[in-house]
């Protein structure tokens, strides 16, 4: 009997190469940033449970931003993944994991990028059958060199980089045979939130989705 294929976080948006990571303070503020996002080119939102304003914001994003493929981040909790789907969420993305919300994630119906900063932890996760996670904190964790050194024991790992990226650096990312996109926030400025400015955030966008024409030496086909 053959398998079914997990869901993938990397296959949801594949010329996107960057997911912003976001944080909303204030829920009226989602659909708007979320059109500006979409507008420059980035359809993949994570929106953070970070805040009280979050899973409202994921209810509003799916709701009106049809073009947006909205997830949810920071998801720490197999109660916090039943939110985010019941609030709407297309993908689930945790700093990291621990088996119970492992589970949950798998049995959630959608995508999921678990956390990871270890060998050990990517070795586990393959083992229980996931081959997408998140690199996080990726500078912290050792960044681009570290990515590089796993490619040749783990070609079968896929990484979401995360933590510390910038417009300047994730170039070197991409160029990875390991990984199929970033997570970044740069392209969301505080002062540009602060003032509402969504034709800046349209722009950053913009240019943070033309890294999508950057070469990928040896990227591995979905």
């Amino acid at each position: 009997m053959s398998s079914v294929p997990r869901p993938s976080v990397l296959g949801l948006a594949p010329a996107v190469p960057v997911i912003p990571v976001v944080v909303i303070e204030d829920a009226a503020d989602a659909v708007p940033l979320a059109r500006a996002l979409v507008a420059g080119g980035l359809p993949a939102v994570e929106v953070t449970l970070r805040t009280p304003a979050a899973l409202d914001a994921v209810r509003a994003i799916a709701a009106e931003v049809p073009d947006a493929v909205v997830g949810a981040g920071t998801v720490v909790s197999p109660a916090g993944v039943a939110d985010a789907v019941g609030a709407g969420a297309r993908f689930l993305v945790s700093p990291g994991w621990t088996e119970s919300l492992l589970d949950a994630m798998s049995c959630s119906g959608v995508p999921f990028l678990p956390g990871v900063s270890t060998t050990s932890e990517v070795v586990a996760l393959l083992e229980r059958g996931v081959s997408e996670m998140k690199f996080f904190p990726a500078e912290a964790a050792g960044g681009v060199p570290y990515l590089r050194s796993l490619a040749g024991p783990l070609p079968q790992a896929r990484f979401c980089p995360t933590g510390g990226i910038s417009l300047d650096s994730a170039p070197s990312y991409l160029s990875l045979p390991n990984v199929g996109c970033v997570g970044g926030t740069w392209m969301l400025p505080a002062d540009a939130l602060a003032a509402r400015d969504w034709a800046r955030v349209e722009s950053l966008a913009s240019g943070a989705a033309a890294l999508r024409t950057t070469p990928r030496q040896g990227r591995q086909g979905r």
